[in-house]
């Protein structure tokens, strides 16, 4: 407690021993912080039903928005393929001869934008729908072929997005010869902004439960800091730093955060396990590869980092509202 004294030892021990006296403080300074780490971590582990209960809060307030954020970061994931995989299909006019559609072809081809088009010629067309549709009979009747010529436009990969494919869309119905444009992006779209919306709306949740994860931290180091009231007035009595009374309740709340990341990380693989197997079986019904995304070796160290961040935050919350109301006269008073 009396650092000045100890400070003076280890000078003298340093000047004995032949060791420089900062790499003597420096020793002295980590040994302590090794020591008071192992006895707020044995401290935690005598009140083992009270530090599970915070474990457990922590864990589900961390792992709620996780569990969001990689579900969005999933659909995402999918659109993207969506997206990808965008094809633009024109229509030209009846009257356009099979000549002025390649002419067409060879000029869209020349733009940057696309990676490749294809020609469906007007009898092409009309045989691939006789063949395919069952209509033989009934499109003997037809006194003329009612299908257009046909091009079907893939964008190059730098133009494959919603903004670049509606662009592209714009370049080709201004063409002469065209008719109608056709490509089935605005369901894509509106996923787009529904995800874009709900990835806000998430972010936002776990910014109140980072909060919540902040005062409950401190509410139980709040409660430690009473339990070892007489503890504290002893250490600053005799001549114990605020930073050395400090340190035991930061590192509390560090021990907090990494056994809440750890329950968070528990509790996703679970919740994984538990929908990889419905979850597959429905996007093979929809014939998708879409599944659930989950936590790296990357993000897992994330998570428990943040989690000890979060925990040594509400910590010194506490410490720096409540420490300054213990002093050595409080001794005299009481």
């Amino acid at each position: 407690m009396a650092t000045d004294s100890r400070r003076k030892a280890d000078t003298a021990r340093g000047a004995k021993t032949g060791r420089s006296p900062w790499k003597e403080q420096a020793r002295s300074y980590f040994d302590h912080h090794r020591k008071v780490a192992k006895d707020s971590a044995r401290r935690l582990w005598k009140t083992p039903v009270g530090t599970g209960m915070t474990w457990t809060v922590m864990g589900v307030a961390l792992a709620l928005p996780v569990a969001l954020l990689l579900l969005l970061t999933s659909l995402q994931g999918v659109s993207a393929g969506w997206e990808s995989s965008a094809r633009v299909t024109a229509y030209l006019q009846l009257e356009v001869p099979l000549e002025d559609a390649r002419g067409l072809v060879d000029e869209i081809r020349t733009d940057s934008r696309i990676s490749d088009i294809e020609l469906v010629d007007r009898e092409q067309a009309l045989a691939e729908f006789r063949a395919n549709s069952g209509l033989e009979d009934a499109l003997d009747y037809l006194e003329e072929n009612p299908l257009p010529h046909t091009l079907l436009i893939t964008p190059d990969e730098r133009s494959r997005s919603a903004t670049g494919v509606e662009a592209l869309v714009t370049f080709v119905r201004g063409l002469e010869g065209v008719e109608r444009v056709q490509v089935d992006l605005g369901w894509l779209q509106r996923l787009n902004a529904m995800t874009d919306l709900l990835a806000r709306a998430v972010w936002a949740l776990a910014i109140l439960l980072a909060a919540a994860v902040i005062l409950v931290i401190g509410n139980t180091v709040r409660l430690a800091i009473e339990s070892r009231r007489d503890e504290i007035l002893v250490a600053k009595l005799v001549g114990g730093t605020d930073a050395f009374v400090r340190r035991p309740f930061l590192y509390t709340g560090a021990w907090y955060g990494l056994g809440g990341g750890v329950v968070a990380w528990i509790l996703l693989q679970l919740s994984l396990w538990w929908l990889s197997g419905p979850i597959e079986r429905l996007a093979g019904l929809y014939r998708s590869d879409f599944t659930l995304v989950g936590l790296g070796l990357d993000g897992v160290l994330a998570l428990i980092i943040v989690a000890m961040l979060l925990g040594w935050l509400g910590a010194w919350v506490a410490v720096k509202r409540h420490l300054d109301d213990i002093e050595p006269g409080d001794i005299a008073g009481g």
